[in-house]
């Protein structure tokens, strides 16, 4: 009777990639420009592994969104969980995840996950009808904002939906619209796309009792589709990288200047982030440097 065979000697693990992981729901867009394509490069890009829960699918082009087609919110819990069981999540980062329904699975999740910060981002929902917006909104604000650490959002976006009786002649400001997200229960608030004099803009971190930060950017001239995405995403990973938030921002912003600064039109209609910018061959056709520094100096970037 022959011998068991001996087991095969196990393989080396190299265990010099990523550490930390980033949970990210979001809808797939076909075109690349927001969404999980989104979320993905941008995690990968600055040094997180992406944990992708697909909570949707678009139907459009890099011009506009036509449609959207929702999964199941068990399909959506289920995706999270059973990866959660297996590898651990430092972050969570939610974009559109398309009814009120998956909102309420994500903040269950969350609460079960309590300990782990959630990077909301709420993205202008124009395109989509008025009920349905108003719809989710609110259960947004029931159901996600009490378990969310960080808001992100442009000015108007966050204006319109969380103050939406604003009466005075002039526009919130950044610390209004923070204390009405703390109003259910959001600690911070990073609001995006704040018009200055002289074609610039201010991006500002707020808690609702301070200015933690602001960066103030020169505007680009020209449409972005999935900007919102890359931010958001750049900075859950970066938080779960162990980066303190305040520099988070900060660095995050950074990345996002130098990907739009970098932006291409793949088609005939809106320009999408380089979040790979820092990978290419420069002009001379030299490789990249194996480090990029994403810190840019704010006069010489633009928005």
């Amino acid at each position: 009777m022959s011998a068991t065979p001996a087991p095969a000697p196990e393989e080396e693990i190299d265990d010099d990639g990523p550490s930390a992981c980033v949970m990210a729901f979001n809808a797939n867009d076909p075109s690349g420009g927001s969404g999980t394509a989104a979320d993905l490069s941008a995690i990968a890009s600055v040094g997180a592994h992406g944990l992708p829960v697909v909570t949707g699918a678009y139907a459009r082009d890099t011009s506009e969104i036509v449609d959207h087609f929702p999964f199941d919110d068990e399909a959506v819990s289920e995706q999270a969980r059973v990866i959660l069981e297996d590898v651990p999540a430092q972050t969570f980062k939610v974009g559109f995840v398309g009814t009120p329904e998956n909102l309420s699975a994500i903040a269950e999740l969350a609460s079960d996950y309590a300990d782990v910060p959630l990077v909301a981002y709420m993205p202008d929902l124009s395109w989509w009808q008025e009920d349905q917006i108003d719809l989710y909104q609110d259960a947004c604000t029931e159901l996600l904002l009490p378990q969310t650490t960080v808001l992100v959002g442009n000015h108007s976006t966050l204006s319109r939906w969380l103050l939406p009786d604003w009466s005075s002649d002039k526009s919130p400001t950044a610390r209004d619209i923070a204390k009405a997200a703390n109003a259910f229960g959001v600690p911070y608030t990073l609001v995006t796309g704040i018009p200055l004099p002289d074609q610039f803009i201010d991006n500002v971190l707020c808690s609702p009792t301070a200015v933690l930060c602001s960066e103030k950017f020169e505007r680009f001239e020209a449409v972005f589709t999935g900007a919102g995405d890359t931010l958001s995403a750049a900075l859950a990973a970066l938080i779960a990288s162990g980066t303190e938030l305040t520099e988070a921002v900060t660095e995050a912003l950074s990345y996002l200047d130098r990907c739009l600064e970098s932006g291409f039109r793949p088609g005939m209609g809106q320009v999408i982030p380089d979040r790979l910018f820092w990978a290419h061959p420069d002009a001379e056709g030299e490789d990249a440097p194996e480090e990029t520094d994403f810190e840019v100096p704010p006069h010489a970037t633009r928005h």
